[in-house]
């Protein structure tokens, strides 16, 4: 999954993008409202995590305009947002949640919670509140970073992990190069890059292992495809 992350302490940029990266998200990130808004315009964003106090605007107007359509958003407007910030107080958290947060979490705060809520956040419309995802005879558990296939544990690379975990989603959907371009790599990798192929390669390979038959397929010219049987 891609986040945004909207913050103009540059250290604390380094720490979420470190974080988050470890978790197997892809992170881009805007230090001001006018660059949010411009990676927003170009880039289907899976999640925002926004500050509230921003050099030229603050996380309210923002959050307010991807809500009402004002920002040309690629997700559209129930991109989930995310507030982090200093400001912990109750008329804050109210007025933040009232502009259409999904959620808000106050600093200094544990790693540990806000990538717990990052995944409660993008599993709500796939999974029904569960932090599993479960296809055919595959099983992803992404508060464990735990993928089985008919119980046999698979060890992925972290991109391996994101790939999976996308189109695990989408089972029996066509998914393009594109697509996971977009959503499991950041704003820093090469457009014309052969990453896609490559990770989604080796990941066919360790679903195949022990004579299993391929759970993830080519659909020539149009992208990759994860069997709803998978696994079966």
């Amino acid at each position: 999954m891609r986040l945004l992350v909207v913050e103009d302490e540059e250290g604390l940029v380094s720490a979420l993008r470190s974080g988050l990266g470890r978790a197997g998200y892809a992170v881009d990130a805007a230090a001001t409202a006018a660059e949010a808004a411009e990676k927003l315009a170009v880039t289907e964003y899976d999640l925002m995590i926004l500050d509230i106090t921003l050099p030229d605007s603050d996380g309210f107007a923002v959050c307010r305009a991807v809500r009402r359509g004002e920002v040309a958003a690629a997700s559209g407007t129930e991109l989930r947002i995310l507030m982090l910030t200093a400001r912990a107080g109750l008329a804050d958290r109210v007025r933040g949640l009232d502009e259409g947060a999904d959620d808000y979490i106050t600093k200094p705060f544990a790693l540990a919670e806000l990538l717990a809520r990052v995944r409660a956040l993008l599993r709500r419309d796939v999974t029904g509140g569960s932090a599993v995802l479960e296809v055919g005879g595959l099983r992803l558990d992404s508060a464990r970073h735990l993928v089985t296939r008919g119980g046999r544990e698979l060890s992925l690379t972290l991109k391996e992990f994101g790939v999976l975990r996308y189109l695990m989603s989408r089972p029996g959907h066509v998914v393009s190069a594109e697509e996971l371009l977009e959503h499991v790599w950041d704003e820093n990798t090469d457009p014309f890059t052969q990453s896609v192929r490559v990770t989604v390669g080796t990941l066919r390979r360790k679903l195949a292992a022990d004579g299993q038959g391929p759970a993830l397929e080519t659909v020539i010219g149009r992208g990759y495809r994860l069997r709803a049987e998978a696994g079966a």
